[in-house]
């Protein structure tokens, strides 16, 4: 079956994106040239360093860097080198940094001159506010100089904080991560200041050494300007922390990191109606529990959990899926993503690198499916424990994790084995094992392992080469396919962005605690990409691409085929406009459903045309929208999606969205549709309240979310949490409850 591409496809498959490639390829102006011979490579700048002071007098953290101590300081000569909007040239405004430290804490002071104070941005204050729409003093500390990891702390002038970890410079990052950190800002006349303690138990570092060297760099965002610069210069593909090319901080000594002992234990109760279950009242239930962390070395943490409850964490968003493959949903839960970094096996996706795959099609340890139904419930997990850190030139990562029986699921134990081994500097090699098991009296035998192999090298600073091998086992699998491999080629520079795909999965490749897309297929993926930054006025960067994806079944039949070409533009107030044009070849073995409608077996040929737009999101009101049109399998496809941020203050948030799919299908005529709306109100950075609200047309369910929290001691919380799913019916007077929840989770950090 064949269906012929409406006249604007035509008309765009004339377009030659090796030709643009080219053209944009002249335009390109040298890195040397970008402004009249003022700008420099990045990279021929010397590293600079920076001495930490220590010292015995008490430090006021209150954001005005007022204490003697400060003045005493080594600190930055005030240039920092631009990354964006021009690349090698010193930023707008000056920037000082100073560090001190005593036996317990690590001070980082920071005044960031700016004639226009009242102008700064701060998106929010909430902790792991959305850095890009935020002006933001930013550090990251290599604390075993090993160029490869780091702690990652932003503030904005609000005196917000992000944190996270960073792994294999700059390959993967963990946003989840949270330590004690004490934080206050100030609003001067003429600048904005930053003053910080960070206790030396939040962080790990070689306690054996008397005199340390650390890795550090800082960056500055002005956000009004579009304006992004570090203190050690980079290329504009790379982030602060990019470790390999960090800057040094010299005299430390002495550092203690105490017992690094960590216990936090929480209560909760909660009511619970479910009317299917149980039509006449609601549940009521009491629950306690705690958490654990303990430095056992400077490098190796082990955490513990018992009874645990994740009964904070904001309800999963729903998704419309318009292919025919499963659905892949992000770990939320804070004890799964801590570390998460190390556990990592699975088809790698780099920022600032296009590639064909990425962990939303395969990682082989999936933690979602430990304590979570297939249809996301939650399974009660009884107990676990995680050993995670490094010794010597290895990563290590232990886990074990028991469930209890529950919704038709037995009793479970699952364990994974993760070693990784650095090598050449900023690569490594690893292998990871898994399993699962059921237990208890009614196990039946039952059992998933899997095994692997991977190596990821960077080479020549621009070019990564990731691989891998694994396999799963289960009864009555043996003698099957049961295997995965790729091998992935992957060169990024300041102009140039292109990759190779290699990839094969087996029919029966099942791995019990991964996730895998699609089985049974033989995947090639080829791009070529560029980031040139012609004289237009206006534009920052244009970035053309065409990517091809082929994939055939394990009898090399091809079963589907997509080129895709494209256009962004990014300009200079960081609003980005993109075209893309893709055209499809789809074989259906099988009748296949899509948003409920049976499409038959055949062979069918589609394309659809797409522009979107994404506006500043510094501004009080930002919006993205898309709209794509074309043709889709038997029939046709027009989808919209928009949305909208707006930021009246730093203590208010409102995000709506809308996504409407009109699908024409085997003659018939079907509408999927999304609606979703956000708010947050931080009263100040310990008080929040938020909500959440989703319309899912296809299924007919309304789902709300609306949580209290409040910090009232470091990492230290109370929450109080409303939860809901309806189906509506005729509408919200006749709606149909299908469950709703009420919870109060207090928890207590204890740290000695």
């Amino acid at each position: 079956m064949r269906c012929r591409p409406p006249d604007f496809s035509r008309r765009m498959q004339t377009f030659s994106p090796a030709a643009l490639l080219l053209m944009l390829h002249l335009l390109h102006v040298p890195v040397s040239g970008q402004t009249n011979g003022r700008a420099v490579d990045p990279l021929s700048l010397p590293r600079p360093s920076l001495r930490a002071t220590r010292i015995s007098s008490k430090i006021h953290i209150d954001g005005l860097l007022d204490e003697p101590a400060w003045q005493r300081a080594d600190s930055t000569d005030g240039t920092f080198w631009q990354v964006i909007p021009r690349q090698g040239v010193p930023s707008s405004e000056r920037t000082v940094v100073k560090i001190l430290y005593d036996d317990k804490n690590l001070y980082i002071g920071a005044i960031l001159y700016d004639p226009e104070p009242d102008r700064l941005v701060a998106a929010g204050l909430e902790q792991d506010f959305e850095t890009r729409a935020s002006d933001i003093f930013g550090v990251a500390l290599d604390t075993y100089h090993d160029r490869q990891n780091a702690f990652l702390f932003a503030i904005n002038p609000a005196g917000a904080l992000f944190d996270a970890q960073s792994f294999n410079d700059q390959a993967f990052i963990n946003r989840a991560w949270e330590g004690v950190v004490h934080v206050k800002t100030a609003i001067l006349r003429n600048a904005w200041t930053v003053e910080m303690a960070i206790p030396f138990t939040t962080l790990r570092f070689h306690e054996t050494l008397d005199e340390q060297t650390w890795g550090i760099n800082f960056s500055r965002r002005i956000r009004r300007r579009s304006e992004d610069s570090n203190w050690a210069p980079l290329p504009r593909q790379f982030r602060v922390y990019k470790m390999s090319l960090a800057g040094t901080l010299t005299g430390l000594s002495g550092l203690k990191q105490g017992r690094n002992l960590w216990i936090k234990p929480y209560v909760s109760g909660a009511m619970k109606r479910t009317p299917a279950l149980s039509p006449a009242a609601a549940r009521r239930e009491m629950n306690y529990g705690l958490d654990l962390k303990w430095g056992l070395t400077p490098q190796l943490t082990l955490d513990l959990t018992l009874f645990t409850d994740f009964s904070q964490v904001e309800v999963d968003e729903q998704q419309i899926n318009l292919t025919r493959f499963s659905l892949f949903f992000p770990e939320r839960r804070d004890f799964f993503l801590e570390n998460e970094g190390i556990f990592n096996f699975s088809d790698v996706r780099i920022r600032n690198y296009r590639t064909g795959s990425g962990p939303q099609n395969f990682k082989l340890f999936h933690s979602r499916k430990i304590g979570l139904s297939a249809d996301r419930r939650p399974v009660p997990i009884v107990a676990g424990a995680r050993l995670s850190g490094r010794m010597g030139d290895y990563d290590i990562g232990l886990l074990a994790m028991q469930t209890e029986a529950a919704l038709g699921l037995p009793a479970e134990n699952f364990t994974v084995v993760r070693l990784r081994k650095n090598i050449l500097t900023n690569s490594d090699i690893g292998v990871m094992f898994t399993n699962r098991m059921a237990t208890g009296p009614d196990a039946g035998g039952q059992y998933n392992r899997a095994f692997g192999l991977d190596a990821n090298l960077r080479l020549f600073r621009n070019l990564i080469v990731n691989s891998y091998f694994a396999f799963s086992d289960e009864p009555g699998a043996r003698g099957a396919d049961r295997s995965t491999a790729a091998l992935q080629l992957a060169w990024r520079d300041p102009l140039w962005n292109t990759s190779v795909l290699l990839k094969s999965v087996g029919d029966f490749f099942n791995p019990g605690i991964g996730f895998v897309s699609r089985r049974g297929v033989r995947q090639v993926f080829a791009t070529l990409g560029a980031h040139p930054q012609p004289r237009l006025p206006g534009v920052f960067e244009l970035n053309p691409y065409i990517d091809v994806n082929v994939f055939t079944n394990s009898a090399g039949n091809l079963e589907s085929r997509e080129v895709r070409s494209g256009l962004g533009v990014r300009f200079l107030n960081s609003s980005v406009l993109s075209f893309e044009y893709s055209a499809r070849l789809e074989h259906l073995f099988q009748p296949t459903t899509f948003a409920g409608v049976e499409v038959p077996t055949g062979s069918y040929r589609f394309a659809l045309a797409k522009i979107s737009y994404r506006s500043d999101s510094g501004r009080r009101l930002a919006a993205n929208l898309s709209l794509a049109t074309g043709t889709f399998y038997d029939g046709a496809r027009t989808s919209v999606t928009g949305s909208f941020v707006w930021r009246p203050s730093p203590h208010w948030y409102f995000n709506g969205s809308v996504q409407r799919n009109r699908l024409r299908l085997a003659g018939r005529t079907v509408d999927a549709d999304l609606y979703g709306l956000r708010f947050r109100y931080g009263h100040d950075t310990r008080t929040f309240l938020s909500g959440f609200f989703q319309y899912n047309r296809t299924t007919d369910e309304f789902i709300s979310n609306v949580r209290f929290n409040f910090i009232h001691a470091p990492l230290s919380d109370i929450f109080l949490v409303f939860q809901e799913s309806r189906t509506l019916g005729s509408g919200l007077a006749r709606s149909m409850l299908r469950d709703r929840l009420l919870t109060l989770k207090v928890t207590k950090l204890f740290a000695f």
